[in-house]
């Protein structure tokens, strides 16, 4: 089983392509759907006046819609038609899922930069999967084809990068305009420890269940700070931020590391504390939201 499959892909392919109009289907397929939600996601950065974004998703989404016409010009050329959309057996695999939407709708830490750091990882999930199929695949024809998407998806993903960096190089060029001094750092622990304080508080403003909900994390998460150790370097303003956003600092933190690092055990002890980080953004989402 390659390795990319088990790191990237959520799932592997629920089966192999049988020939090319399917994989010109399926291509099609998968482009078209990222190019939908990207537009989603671009309407609703406009509805929120959070035009920065709206750019970084409207760029996307054109950006999508010509890997469209690629893959529809090269079935042209290749088999004279359009891909066939019935010729999708099974179902299409996310490179952009409903739960990285999601995040992107509420997050109140989004920038262009992370944005782009999200469709990078789309892309990367794109190459895994038809990397995966090139590995499997019995007809030449389509693994050859495979290969080629995998070596496309590749070049999308050097170019996402390219203007992810050009997004970070932007953001402390204007921190630095601005007069900014570089912000001061702190660690998970103390960060943890600042929820857990955010925490106790609502616990004594809530009652009943959202009330012991509010008492359970609180130990969870004072518990998480013996966990930590000397994980994690924050900006420190990060202290006077809300508990929603202090957790959601948290969770991404436990997520990228555990997906950057190669020491297994601390690939283990990082993806438990983001299970339980997820889980207290959910709630402190949910509350937020009554």
């Amino acid at each position: 089983m390659p390795l990319l499959r088990t790191t990237l892909l959520k799932m592997e392919p629920a089966g192999t392509l049988q020939s090319l109009d399917e994989l010109f289907a399926f291509a099609n397929a998968m482009e078209q759907e990222a190019a939908t939600k990207y537009e989603e996601l671009a309407e609703e950065m406009r509805r929120q006046d959070r035009f920065d974004l709206f750019t970084v998703f409207s760029d996307l989404a054109a950006a999508e819609r010509e890997h469209v016409d690629s893959v529809q010009r090269w079935s042209q050329l290749r088999r004279g038609k359009l891909p066939d959309p019935a010729l999708v057996r099974w179902e299409v695999p996310e490179t952009l899922d409903t739960e990285a939407a999601t995040e992107v709708k509420t997050s109140r830490l989004m920038t262009p930069y992370r944005a782009l750091a999200m469709a990078v990882r789309n892309e990367e999930r794109a190459f895994a999967f038809w990397s995966y199929l090139a590995a499997y695949s019995h007809d030449p024809e389509v693994k050859k084809a495979s290969e080629a998407m995998a070596k496309e998806e590749l070049g999308h993903v050097a170019t996402l990068r390219r203007e992810r960096r050009r997004a970070y190089h932007r953001e402390q060029d204007r921190n630095a305009s601005e007069g900014r001094p570089p912000p001061a750092r702190i660690d998970a622990r103390r960060l943890e420890l600042c929820l857990a304080t955010h925490l106790e508080a609502l616990q004594r403003r809530l009652k009943g269940p959202a009330a012991v909900r509010a008492r359970d994390l609180c130990e969870q998460t004072l518990r998480m700070t013996n966990e930590v150790g000397d994980f994690g370097s924050f900006p420190g303003e990060l202290v006077r931020r809300d508990p929603q956003t202090i957790a959601e600092a948290l969770a991404d933190y436990y997520l990228d590391g555990a997906e950057r690092s190669g020491d297994a055990q601390l690939v283990a002890a990082l993806q438990e504390l983001a299970e339980k980080a997820i889980s207290r953004l959910a709630w402190l989402r949910s509350l937020a939201a009554e």
